[in-house]
C-alpha cells in the first residue's frame, strides 16, 4: 500500500522551524524569570557580566535582550545603577520584545554594515564636497554638538541622522544616497535606538564625545583630506562595535 503524502493535507497546520537569535533566548529566559517573581518589580536585575554567565553567552547577546525590553517598557536602564525590572509582562505583552528581537536587524548587523559603508561615504565626500556641502553638514552639526552638550538624546540622534544623510549627498553619487538613506532608516529601529542611548551614548559625556567624533570627520571633508575622513568615520563605528562587545 503507497503511503499518502502528507504534504498537502499538513501544510496548512505547521509553519517553516526558523533559528531563534540567542538574544531571543536571552529575552525569554528573563521574561520567564520576572514572571516567575525571581525578579521582582523594582529590583536591580543581575549586571550583563552575570546574566551572560549565568546563561553561558555572550554580553553582546545579553545588551540585545535588554535592549529590545527596554524599548517594550518591561525594563528600565538607569545610568550608573543598572537595569531595573518596570513591570511584568502579561498574556501577549509576553512576545513584544521577541517580535522586536526577530524582526529587526540586529545591532551588529547594522555596526557592520555602517562599519563598511560610512568610511568610504567619507572618503568620497572628502574628494567632491562643495563649499556648500560642507555648510550644510557644519550647520547640522553645531547643532548636534548643541544638544549633546544639553544631554538632549532624542534631538541629538535626529540630527544624526540628517549629518549622515548630508555626508551622503556630498559626494554627488545618487546610489550612495539611496542605499544611505535605507541604512539611516535602521536607526529608528527600536533596538538599535536603545542600544545606542542606554550602551552607546548612555551619559552626557559620552553623548558629547560621539558628536565631537562626528565634527572631527566634518574637519578632514572640509580640509579635503580622503584617508584621514574615512579613518576617524572608521574609528567611529571601531568604536560602537567595541562597546556592543565589551
Amino acid at each position: 500500500m503507497t503511503a499518502k503524502p502528507i504534504r498537502e493535507d499538513m501544510s496548512q497546520f505547521v509553519q517553516p522551524v526558523r533559528p531563534t537569535k540567542v538574544s531571543s533566548q536571552v529575552a525569554e529566559q528573563i521574561i520567564r524569570l520576572i514572571k516567575d517573581g525571581i525578579f521582582k518589580v523594582g529590583e536591580r536585575l543581575p549586571s550583563e557580566k552575570e546574566l551572560a554567565e549565568l546563561m553561558g553567552v555572550s554580553r553582546a547577546s545579553v545588551r540585545e535582550a535588554l535592549a529590545a525590553l527596554e524599548a517594550v517598557g518591561i525594563v528600565e536602564a538607569r545610568v550608573g545603577r543598572g537595569n531595573f525590572v518596570r513591570r511584568s509582562p502579561i498574556g501577549e505583552e509576553e512576545a513584544e520584545p521577541l517580535v522586536v528581537l526577530e524582526s529587526e536587524a540586529g545591532c551588529l548587523e547594522i555596526i557592520e554594515a555602517r562599519g563598511a559603508f560610512d568610511p568610504v561615504v567619507a572618503s568620497l565626500a572628502a574628494r567632491y564636497a562643495t563649499a556648500d556641502d560642507v555648510a550644510k553638514m557644519r550647520g547640522i552639526y553645531e547643532a548636534m554638538l548643541s544638544f549633546a552638550r544639553a544631554n538632549q538624546f532624542e534631538r541629538y540622534f535626529s540630527l544624526d541622522k540628517e549629518f549622515h544623510c548630508a555626508l551622503a549627498e556630498a559626494t554627488h553619487n545618487r546610489l550612495i544616497v539611496a542605499v544611505m538613506k535605507l541604512l539611516v532608516e535602521t536607526m529608528d529601529q527600536k533596538l538599535y535606538r536603545e542600544f545606542t542611548h542606554n550602551f552607546y551614548m548612555r551619559t552626557p559625556r559620552e553623548l558629547e564625545r560621539v558628536a565631537e567624533i562626528h565634527g572631527k570627520v566634518l574637519e578632514a571633508i572640509a580640509a579635503g583630506d580622503v584617508r584621514t575622513a574615512a579613518r576617524r568615520m572608521k574609528s567611529h563605528w571601531d568604536r560602537m562595535r567595541k562597546v556592543y562587545e565589551a
